[in-house]
């Protein structure tokens, strides 16, 4: 059975293709149209979908959306009619769209697979899946366990806001739900927005904020703004936020708790800001920490799957995980709503197969074979598009890309790496990323300020080995996708001098902290990717000769983009980068790239190219 999985509409459209149970294909539209959480209808992921999967429209048994538009119509109407008449100038201005456009988006979806395949856009194909189940099934399905509990944590879907799944074998239930317009992911939201980032991209900026301030103001937010039961369940005091009726996410009342307006962001950031990051970080960390131990407790589960753009928040994962209540704990790397076009797909297939012959086969160590889902591309196209740009390289065999490119790491240059399938999610995983020595006190702020051209506190992810992860930090558990955060080994550390601990915000910066400054956060904490030979062998090699060159089985990995800039998909897109940016090296298949070879012609103002996230 083949099964085409679709979010869109909202941010993050994407497309996946589930055969039998198995992941063939996934994307998000982003990659193909270049732009940053690309919400259209995801015409080019359905393209590449059906090509990776050799597949027409007349072979798609089922195409599914991953949530229910009447359902979301019904909360829109509800939520105005409880808070009439605030928020009429809102209603009138969402209205004509939801009628218009999103009211009939059975026949909005219709139409456009047609203009795909006639035969995709048969109407006795299309399905619907709930928003949480989606999110749900993306977690459990590819999951290495047989049965577990499941939660998922975001905004909003039609109504839930969080809830909690059981899975068994080929079965999936949700039993337990919190509804809008009360939600951890919106209260987040609301910090993005008041420390002046974008709503819905921001969020990972403020995590990454957070351990430069104090969280001074966690108990303004306990007396005012959310009240949470022992169990984790809460409620949000509507009084404090606009976003039911208004077109911000917060009002004067919340300005008033917090001392002023949101922050434009054009202003610089301040003490204050990042005391407001730590705050709600904390504050997140103790709700997740609740509705953990109490759904341990209840249901007596040891495995733990996570979904939801919640679960992309990987210090409270890492929280959790240290907390002890589970085993072991797998979270969807494409946790956001891309993710949902994936769990669409599964949970449609499973609910229309069960009872057959094809029984769920868990896969070790998951299903989403390293999240390297999207495109690759052969050398023979490589060498033919890079010419196509004007690009000049030299080919080599396979050891010597491995060599060249960690000698050139290991000499402190910034390297651009694009090799086999693009992953899907928001990370770069080891095919489409830039590359540093994380030894170098000054790889950190050299590619935030000169390559990745973004906020200069931006903490960067080590891609470790697998098998030497414990050595370097307090972890001995796979982390393929980033998403647990876990500390540098204390023997790794530099301990800071009086002087220095007295520091406080951006100052704390570029204190050298520990033997892998580049990848140390300012308290001491890292974002940690376990790279496993059995999904990433070329990756795997590459830390490995790293490793003999230099004692230190350890890279900087950060996305292959700039800010502003979806993460490169074709060899065209990553030498577009290369030459937009301060990246010296680049490796694309077996083709090497030096940038002081290349037409000076082709450098690009790629500051500028992007709208800045």
């Amino acid at each position: 059975m083949l099964v085409l999985g679709i979010s869109a509409f909202y941010h993050d459209s994407a497309a996946a293709m589930v055969r039998d149970g198995q992941i063939i294909a996934a994307a998000q539209e982003e990659r193909f149209t270049r732009k940053k959480h690309d919400p259209s209808f995801p015409a080019n992921a359905i393209r590449y979908c059906l090509d990776e999967a050799k597949a027409s429209g007349e072979t798609v048994d089922r195409v599914v959306f991953y949530e229910k538009p009447f359902l979301k119509f019904e909360r829109l109407i509800e939520t105005y009619l409880a808070f009439a008449p605030r928020g009429f100038g809102s209603f009138r201005k969402s209205m004509p769209l939801w009628i218009g456009e999103k009211l009939f988006q059975r026949d909005l979806l219709l139409r456009e697979l047609k203009e795909i395949s006639p035969a995709l856009g048969e109407q006795g194909k299309l399905r619907f899946s709930e928003h949480h189940f989606s999110h749900a099934a993306s977690a459990y399905y590819p999951s290495p366990f047989q049965s577990s509990l499941v939660l998922t944590m975001d905004g909003v879907g039609e109504w839930a806001t969080t809830s909690a799944a059981i899975g068994q074998g080929d079965n999936l239930a949700i039993f337990k739900e919190i509804h809008f317009p009360h939600s951890l992911g919106l209260l987040y939201s609301a910090f993005t927005y008041y420390t002046g980032f974008k709503v819905n991209s921001g969020e990972y900026k403020v995590m990454g904020l957070a351990p430069y301030g104090e969280p001074k103001y966690a108990k303004a937010i306990f007396d005012n703004l959310i009240d949470v039961k022992p169990d984790g369940s809460f409620r949000l005091n509507l009084n404090y936020f606009s976003y039911c009726t208004g077109l911000t996410m917060t009002d004067r009342r919340f300005d008033a708790i917090f001392g002023g307006p949101p922050r434009r962001a054009d202003e610089p950031l301040e003490q204050k800001h990042m005391d407001l990051a730590a705050s709600i970080q904390a504050v997140t960390e103790e709700v997740v920490l609740r509705l953990t131990r109490s759904l341990a407790a209840e249901t007596g589960h040891r495995n733990l799957c996570l979904a939801g753009g919640v679960a992309l928040n990987c210090v409270a994962n890492g929280k959790v995980l240290r907390d002890g209540r589970f085993d072991r704990i797998f979270v969807q790397p494409a946790s956001g709503d891309a993710g949902g076009a994936l769990g669409a797909a599964l949970a449609v297939y499973y609910d229309e197969t069960r009872g057959g012959d094809a029984a769920r086969v868990v896969k070790q160590p998951d299903a989403m074979q390293g999240a390297f889902l999207g495109p690759s591309y052969e050398q023979a196209d490589i060498e033919r598009r890079l010419e196509a740009v004007g690009a000049v390289f030299s080919v080599v065999d396979d050891n010597s890309v491995i060599e060249k490119t960690a000698a050139a790491l290991a000499s402190g240059q910034a390297v651009g790496w694009h090799q086999g399938r693009m992953e899907f999610g928001p990370r770069s995983l080891g095919n489409r990323s830039i590359l540093g020595d994380p030894r170098s006190p000054t790889m950190q702020k050299a590619l935030n300020l000169k390559v990745k051209y973004r906020e200069s506190f931006r903490p960067f992810a080590p891609a470790v080995l697998r098998e030497r992860v414990s050595d370097w930090f307090a972890l001995d558990a796979d982390s393929p996708y980033m998403l647990l955060v876990a500390n540098v080994k204390s023997e790794r550390c530099r301990k800071m001098s009086a002087e220095e601990q007295a520091l406080f915000g951006i100052d704390k910066l570029n204190i050298l902290r520990s033997d892998i400054p580049a990848v140390t956060h300012v308290d001491y904490s890292a974002r940690i990717q376990t790279v496993h030979k059995e999904t990433n062998p070329r990756y795997h090699a590459l830390i490995s000769r790293f490793e003999q060159l230099t004692g230190c089985p350890v890279l900087v990995n950060t996305s292959f983009n700039v800010r502003g800039e979806p993460i490169v998909c074709t060899p065209e897109d990553a030498f577009r980068c290369f030459m937009g940016c301060e990246i010296e090296f680049l490796a694309v298949g077996n083709c090497i790239l030096h940038k002081e070879q290349q037409n000076p012609d082709l450098a690009r103002d790629y500051k500028s190219a992007f709208e800045l996230d």
